[in-house]
Parts: C-alpha cells; sequence; structure tokens
C-alpha cells in the first residue's frame, strides 16, 4: 500500500470521544518499550508520527491516527513495567480494555512482542484476555535485527510452544524490525486482506 496520507487525530481516555468509527481501525499493543511507536513510523513511513521514547510507560492515552484518509491506527498504553503508579497503571487498563472490548470499527490488535526475550507471563495473559474476548490479534515481533536468526527462532519456537498449551490454534506471526523495514509488506498485505471485511 503507498502511504499517500499520515496525521494525528486525537489523544483521550474517554471512549466516547474517539472519532466516529466510519473507517476500519487497527490497534498496537504491547509491554512498555516494546517499540509500538517506531513501528507506527516505520509502515506509515513518516518519522515523527508516533513520538517514541526510551522511558517506558511514555503513551498513556489512546491516540488515534488516520492513514490514506481511510484507516484508523490507534496506539494503546503499553502493560506491564512502567514508570508509573499502579493506580495510573490500573486506570490505563481499564479503559484500554474497555476500548479494546467494545470498539466496534475494531478489527484487529497487534500485540507487539520483544523478540529478544523468552516468553513473559504478562504478554501470554494479555493474549489469553483477548483470546477469551473474542478479540481478533496477530503477534508482531520487533526488533529482529538486535539478534542472531538461530536466537530469534529460538524465542519464536519457545512462544508457540508456550502458547501451544492452551491454544488449539496460534494466530498470524509478523516479524518485524523498524530499522531494517522487516515485516512492512507483511503487515500491510494484511491490512489490505482484512480490510475488505469491513
Amino acid at each position: 500500500m503507498k502511504i499517500t496520507s499520515a496525521e494525528f487525530l486525537i489523544s483521550n481516555t474517554d471512549i466516547s470521544k474517539c472519532p466516529e468509527p466510519k473507517f476500519p481501525e487497527y490497534a498496537f499493543i504491547g509491554r512498555s518499550n516494546v517499540g509500538k511507536s517506531s513501528l507506527i513510523n516505520m509502515v506509515c513511513e513518516r518519522n515523527k508520527l508516533a513520538k517514541t521514547s526510551g522511558t517506558p510507560g511514555k503513551t498513556q492515552l489512546i491516540n488515534h491516527f488516520l492513514i490514506n484518509k481511510e484507516i484508523y491506527f490507534v496506539d494503546l498504553p503499553g502493560y506491564g513495567f512502567a514508570k508509573s503508579s499502579k493506580q495510573n497503571r490500573n486506570i490505563w487498563s481499564k479503559f484500554t480494555h474497555n476500548f479494546l472490548k467494545t470498539r466496534e470499527n475494531l478489527l484487529c490488535t497487534f500485540v507487539l512482542l520483544d523478540s529478544r526475550l523468552p516468553p513473559q507471563k504478562v504478554d501470554l495473559e494479555f493474549m489469553e484476555w483477548l483470546g477469551k474476548n473474542r478479540i481478533p490479534f496477530v503477534m508482531i515481533f520487533t526488533k529482529i535485527d538486535k539478534l542472531s536468526s538461530s536466537i530469534l527462532n529460538k524465542n519464536i519456537t519457545s512462544y508457540k510452544k508456550e502458547m501451544l498449551k492452551i491454544w488449539e490454534a496460534l494466530p498470524q506471526v509478523i516479524l518485524s524490525s523498524a530499522t531494517t523495514k522487516h515485516g512492512k509488506d507483511e503487515f500491510w498485505n494484511l491490512i489490505e486482506q482484512t480490510n475488505a471485511s469491513f
């Protein structure tokens, strides 16, 4: 897909103030500092569309972007470790879960996972929550340029093995790198195929 426009629309915690659900929507979520903003910038061919930060927990709102005047991207607060109070993290969790369960035009949630790490309990629990609530999602492993192919394959195999303990079948997996742009074409192919159902 050719990116002709990409613009920030609104940030908020009130779902009723989100943009009118007239376009297909895709959400991005993952542990704090997993690379959500970097991935959004990469696939949208923009350097500063989504704000990146080295500080975990920087994204604290529901951030909407409009891509090509026809698709919504949503950058959601990270879960897990963040340099903020437990009270704030609980607030983020509440409105994030509410958004994922009630947003009628949300076609897919991209769960970002750090490819350098073994399966993380918080990631597995979140994906299990998505499954129980019948929220479609795709696993995107980030930062694959940071490790060797052998370790990458080992970590992903470990993830799949862990998930198959409770899942009958696994969701689609995309390997990505914001640095090398690996996974960009596969990502947009999935978007185009999914949009057809909107």
